[in-house]
Parts: C-alpha cells; sequence; structure tokens
C-alpha cells in the first residue's frame, strides 16, 4: 500500500511541477521585424503536453495592424518542456521561406530565444513577452 500510495503521490508531484514549469512560457510574446519588417504577436499555449504558438495577430513598421495569410496559423507545435527553461523537440514553420524545421526555444525572464534548424542550418529571433 505504501509503495501504492508512494507512486500515485510522485506521479503527481511530476505532473505538477512539469506544468509549472510549462507555464513559465504560456503567455503572449512579441517578435523581432521580419525581413518584411513586419512583427507579430505570438500566443503561446499548452497542447496538450507540449506547447505550441499561433500567429495572433501582426503588425508594419507604424505599428498599424495588418492582414496577412500567417495570421491564425501555428507557428510551432510539438514542443516540450527539457527544463531549466530550455524548450524543444517541436515542429517550426518558417513563413518567409515555406520551410518547417526543428524548434528549440530559451527562456530567460521576459525574452524568448526561438530558433528553427533546417539539418545544419540554424536561425532564430529574440522575442518579448507581452503578458
Amino acid at each position: 500500500m505504501f509503495r501504492f500510495l508512494f507512486a500515485v503521490s510522485f506521479s503527481v508531484i511530476c505532473t505538477v511541477s512539469a506544468a509549472q514549469a510549462s507555464d513559465a512560457v504560456i503567455g503572449l510574446w512579441k517578435t523581432e521585424p521580419d525581413r518584411k519588417k513586419l512583427t507579430s504577436h505570438i500566443e503561446i499555449r499548452e497542447c496538450g503536453v507540449k506547447i505550441c504558438g499561433k500567429v495572433m495577430e501582426a503588425f508594419d513598421v507604424y505599428g498599424k495592424s495588418v492582414k496577412t495569410r500567417n495570421v491564425g496559423r501555428e507557428l510551432f507545435w510539438d514542443v516540450e518542456d527539457l527544463g531549466s527553461g530550455n524548450y524543444g523537440n517541436g515542429t517550426v514553420f518558417v513563413p518567409l521561406l515555406n520551410v518547417k524545421a526543428s524548434a528549440s526555444m530559451k527562456l530567460a525572464g521576459n525574452t524568448l530565444k526561438v530558433t528553427g534548424c533546417k539539418g545544419k542550418i540554424c536561425d532564430g529571433q529574440t522575442w518579448t513577452r507581452l503578458k
């Protein structure tokens, strides 16, 4: 009986800890300007036990909201919380290149370094937390 209670307690603690860790990245983030000088707001949320992100809105250089084909699109999915502010093992869609790549992220306070790698070629941005 003790082993059963220990196993259940340990399982609950691990589940709560994982949820709390991934909560750190959950929220609304602002991207750096892309090659077209547009910035976007990305909503990062839990998708089951993993993390995903969707383009919520895009803005021109003057801060005016603009319509693009990427608004409403999933930008990344299946990203795992690896602990210590590291996230990875997911997929990111790179709209300007129309390419899917391996996704990783590093959280440091209110900044998130987002990286996509296709083979040995990697590129990324640093995003700023809005909410």
